[in-house]
């Protein structure tokens, strides 16, 4: 699959700058989101589960109280792929 391939440094730069809000962490890309309440942090942990499961890509899901941190990784391909990037867009759309 074609964005299972790892990118290059060259195209990890370009593709964080369409998603602003994540960071690179490593072979990762990270973003902590803040809810409003800790049931409010759960709801979007379902609509990102959705968007994992529709993508078949999974992000680890960290979640203290009100906030909830994903980070994104092809870890069988060792580093960032398309797909990380893929998925962080369309959680940013939420």
């Amino acid at each position: 699959m074609a964005n299972r391939s790892r990118l290059t440094e060259d195209q990890v730069s370009d593709r964080l700058m369409a998603v602003p809000h994540w960071s690179r962490a490593g072979d990762s890309i990270v973003r902590t989101f803040e809810s409003p309440s800790f049931m409010d942090g759960i709801a979007f942990v379902h609509r990102v589960a959705d968007i994992a499961e529709a993508r078949d890509h999974h992000p680890d899901i960290d979640i203290r109280y009100t906030r909830v941190t994903l980070t994104l990784s092809t870890h069988d391909r060792g580093g960032l792929t398309a797909l990380d990037f893929d998925v962080a867009e369309a959680v940013d759309a939420l």
